[in-house]
Order: structure tokens, then sequence, then C-alpha cells
């Protein structure tokens, strides 16, 4: 009997990570992101407390147009008509928005640098608890007899072949703005186009190497 579990368990689970993830954090489910930002968790924590300073839309709002003056001088003020002039005054070009005028600034903010961390260890200790509890848990230093036989059985050659494939990943995923879990799952699991065409981009890659190291090399 086969110790993996069955497709459609595996599918049912990736599901209920998805939307529990979502309807918990109101955002999208992605773990090349959640990596990045772990990784520059510095970084973050200096964006998270810039956040905090303007949690409240209408503080920020009043900060951006008193920014725009700062900058073009007092252009969000209303334009006065000439009483020179019996002509009506030529509509002033847009500068933002006007003095005194409620203004409110809608934008998604990160999820916590805290959630993102809990994600990637739960997927660490996840994974671990799985292969524990089904006896199958071996701690080794190279990828296997079939990587071994296939590709490289020389460590070295192993590990350099693995820090350009990963460097090569993190590229690809940077560019196409996404990994396999926020397009894969969540973008196409949202019919979202790009998430589409990546999804079937980087799966139909895959597919084609597999094809030619197995058939080919």
């Amino acid at each position: 009997m086969s110790a993996y579990w069955p497709w459609w368990a595996g599918a049912a689970g990736l599901a209920a990570l998805t939307i529990s993830y979502t309807l918990a954090t109101d955002r999208s489910f992605g773990v090349s992101g959640a990596w990045d930002r772990v990784l520059h968790w510095h970084r973050e924590r200096d964006l998270e407390r810039a956040d905090e300073e303007f949690a409240d839309e209408r503080a920020l709002g009043a900060a951006l147009v008193a920014a725009t003056d700062d900058h073009f001088g007092a252009t969000s003020a209303a334009p006065v008509p000439s009483q020179a002039s019996n002509r009506e005054p030529s509509p002033a070009p847009f500068a933002g928005p006007l003095a005194g005028e409620d203004v409110t600034v809608t934008r998604q903010r990160p999820a916590p640098l805290v959630t993102q961390a809990a994600l990637l260890i739960s997927i660490f200790v996840g994974g671990l608890i799985a292969s524990l509890a089904s006896g199958r848990f071996h701690l080794r230093l190279d990828m296997g007899p079939g990587f071994r036989n296939l590709v490289t059985a020389d460590p070295i050659g192993m590990v350099a072949l693995l820090f350009v494939g990963g460097v090569l990943v993190g590229f690809g995923t940077r560019l196409a703005g996404g990994c396999s879990s926020g397009h894969g799952l969540n973008g196409c699991g949202r019919l979202d186009p790009v998430s589409i065409v990546a999804t079937a981009t980087f799966f139909g890659t895959a597919v084609a190497v597999s094809f030619l190291l197995w058939k080919v090399v």
C-alpha cells in the first residue's frame, strides 16, 4: 500500500490551506513573497512602522496633500476667478484634491511580517511531522539516487547546481511576480489571466525539461 496521500486528499488540503490563509489574513497565499519579506525583515519592519504612522487613511491623505503643496507650491487651493474680466475662468489643470476636501486613500497593505514568518515555519514543521508520522524520515545530505544517477554524483557539483538553480528560480519568481503557490493556487483559483499564463509557462517548461532529462539525456 502506498505511503503517500491520494491526490484528492492533497488537493483538499491545499485548498483548505489557501482559503483559510486568505480568510485569516485577507491576503493571497504566496511562499516566495513571504520568503523574500522574511529574508529582508529589517527593511520590512521599517515599512511596517511607517504604515503604522499612517494607519488613519484621512491622515495619510492629508499628508499626501501637504507633501504635494510643499513640493509644487500651494496648488491645492481652489482657483479664484479674476474680477478684471467678465470671461469665465479657464479650468485649472488638476493638481490634486482641493483644500479641505475629504481625501480617502485605499491601499492594501502586505500581511504582517510575523504572519509570513509563521507560514514558512509551519511549512517546515508540517513536512517534518508528516515524515515522522509515516516513518519515512531520514536525514541525508544529497538529493537521492535519482538526482545522483541522472545529474551528478559529485558533491561539489551538486551544491553548485543547486545554487545556480535556486538563483534562477528566485529570478524567475521575481520576473513572473509570484511562484507556484501565488499563481498556481491563488491566481488560477481567482481566474486571473496573468496567473493562468504564468502557471502554464512554468509547468509547461517543467514538463519539457523533465522529458528531456528522462528520455533524451
